[in-house]
């Protein structure tokens, strides 16, 4: 938008963009921007230049998996072979030159200078304080005290930091008589939706002044002209995936030399009428920095599951995993891991080719066991309401926050299913579709209005696709018992590999794959029922993540036989030795003798409930 304004022109005509769920483009569109998720896709299904004749990445530095990728499937493409003269430009940090020079081969390279006096001289703090929040909350009311012009920009760790930091602030701006003009805070971080819009409204007006309360998504593609103070943490929360246990872990670690250096520049702001730098305060010693920060950010590539991006890859018969160009290659058991869960989705045949199966998965834009789960709706006649799942799990998977009051309390539990949390999450979705979208109706339980209108957008581009390319659709019958078997079934045939056993009654679950104990989410609706109820003995869980309490995130509980109907026998079989597979296999056993004395209807059933594995 602020790029059409400049230039006089019309946004959606010679200006234009393409994000998720929204293509503000058109025939005559020159300028584009573009989400690098959707540019990878589009490039990788026309292994070429595509529709383009310049492209520039910019912030290569951020290292994300799409970016990093793009440049690998562009140099794969050998661009001066390819008609047309297509050019790539690489916008990134000098700290990075190097790695692209030896890449790209030694292409031409032009620096541009920075403004020496554009930045503030950054003030380090003699040690780390023990409560980064309070320290930051601080340093925001001392610089209001001082009634230092131009508004500020907070760095702290994760989202839940940012949430406290607004609460505190708010409060004490109510409470003291702060000169200057009244003080707005604001949080930024992806789970704002539409919100973060109000980050860029009024700006330079001579309102309110602006505290944006922010991570480390405004490390590089942020700015702000009104910016005038930093205050920086030098930590981010991160999840890093491990291939080992399926699992992603927080971690919170020191930000990088070049997100430093970034954060002090966005001081330095553009707004006329205010002095040229403000002041970068960061909340621990120069030694820290030195010491224990890498010189760039960590490649996103070695730290996400990989299986999205290998059946990309299957499906565009680039390469084989082991042969891609990688800026910096991932460790040999992600992509091992990748490919492994990809064949237990018999998404590859015995060649490690894509199936036919796979060819469709690669289709959605979700992850390959969640599409697995939406093609076996087809099968389990649950079409409209595993649609709805995938949406909300993909755009709102549970609720934002926890209740604020007993009211807001009361109404979210009136939104949870006795099935569990998936069906819970098809029940908010219902309930905020006939609440008109209604976003006070949001705001009294606790919802993000943004996630279910996004959600809604997803569900509509997705059955799109599925009327696309003829996938069978069924009508919803969302409640009745038959749903409810047939929703079970089709979960597990995407998420068998994500199982646990409560082992010892009290909420110990054990998962299957390996041996890793972990406990229901304080969101879960099984945690939540008054009176407490009896905990699942067996449940199917979406995510699971090392933290303090290693969670396990939107769970129902499933039946262990439909598990040994849905599962390939070669995962069975392959489930490390111990309780849960022992019980499995007598389960089986037990099964089998019932089926060899029933009619020979149950085999045929059985055969045609696995049509999709």
């Amino acid at each position: 938008m602020r790029v059409a304004d400049e230039m006089d022109l019309t946004l959606g005509h010679e200006v234009g963009y393409s994000i998720p769920q929204e293509d503000c483009t058109g025939p005559d569109t020159l300028l584009r921007f573009c989400w690098d998720r959707l540019l990878l896709q589009e490039v990788a299904s026309t292994r070429g230049p595509g529709a383009w004749g310049v492209l520039v990445l910019d912030e290569a530095q951020e290292r994300s998996v799409a970016s990093d990728c793009l440049q690998g499937l562009l140099r794969e493409a050998r661009l001066g072979n390819l008609p047309g003269d297509p050019r790539v430009v690489v916008i990134t940090d000098a700290a990075f030159e190097p790695k692209l020079q030896a890449f790209w081969g030694n292409p031409p390279t032009v620096h541009i200078p920075r403004d020496p006096g554009g930045s503030p001289t950054p003030i380090f703090r003699d040690t780390v304080p023990p409560d980064l929040v309070e320290a930051a909350c601080q340093a925001v009311l001392e610089l209001c005290q001082k009634e230092a012009p131009g508004d500020v920009l907070v760095y702290l760790p994760g989202e839940e930091e940012i949430a406290l930091c607004c609460d505190f602030l708010s409060k004490e701006v109510e409470s003291l008589a702060l000169p200057g003009p009244p003080l707005q805070v604001l949080p930024l971080h992806p789970g704002c939706g539409r919100a973060v819009q109000a980050v860029y409204e009024d700006m330079g007006t001579g309102g309110a002044r602006k505290v944006v309360v922010t991570h480390w998504l405004a490390d590089f593609s942020f700015s702000l002209p009104s910016i005038r103070h930093v205050i920086d943490s030098g930590l981010e929360l991160r999840s890093v995936y491990n291939p080992r246990i399926r699992a992603e872990s927080q971690v919170l670690r020191p930000i990088s030399k070049c997100q430093a250096e970034a954060r002090q520049v966005r001081a330095q702001g553009v707004t006329s009428g205010l002095p040229p730098s403000g002041s970068c305060l960061r909340l621990y010693p120069e030694s820290f920095l030195e010491r224990e920060a890498p010189a760039l950010p960590r490649p996103r590539l070695g730290e996400e599951n990989l299986s999205s991006l290998v059946l990309l890859l299957k499906r565009r018969e680039i390469a084989e995993p082991g042969e891609w160009h990688f800026l910096d290659r991932p460790a040999p058991e992600a992509l091992m891991q990748a490919l492994e869960d990809l064949d237990y989705l018999a998404a590859l045949d015995d060649d490690g080719d894509l199936s036919d199966l796979g060819i469709v998965l690669s289709e959605f834009p979700l992850p390959p066991e969640l599409a697995k789960v939406l093609l076996a709706s087809c099968e389990f006649d649950c079409v409209d309401e595993v649609l709805t799942l995938a949406a909300m799990l993909t755009a709102a998977p549970g609720f934002t926050r926890p209740p604020l009051c007993a009211e807001e309390a009361a109404l979210r539990r009136a939104l949870e299913h006795a099935d569990g949390d998936h069906s819970s999450l098809i029940q908010v979705y219902e309930a905020f579709i006939q609440s008109g979208a209604d976003e006070a109706w949001c705001q009294a339980r606790g919802l993000s209005w943004a996630a279910l209108c996004q959600a809604r957008k997803l569900r509509e581009e997705l059955l799109e696709l599925m009327q696309r390319i003829e996938l069978p659709l069924s009508p919803p019958a969302f409640g009745s018992e038959q749903n409810r078997r047939n929703l079970q079934k089709a979960l597990l045939s995407g998420y068998f590999l994500q199982v646990a056993r409560d082992t010892d009654g009290t909420g110990n679950y054990l998962l299957l794959t390996h041996k890793h104990v972990a406990q229901l989410s304080s969101s879960c609706c099984y945690r939540n029922r008054r009176p407490p109820a009896r905990l699942p003995p067996w449940v199917l869980y979406h995510s699971f993540s090392i933290s303090r309490d290693n969670c396990l995130s939107i769970v129902s509980e499933i039946q262990p036989q439909t598990l040994l109907e849905l599962a390939p026998p070669y995962f069975l079989s392959n489930l490390p030795a111990g309780e849960s597979r022992d019980l499995l296999n007598q389960l089986r056993a037990e099964m089998a003798e019932s089926a060899a004395g029933s009619d020979s209807s149950s085999p045929r059933e059985f055969r045609e409930a696995c049509v999709l594995q």
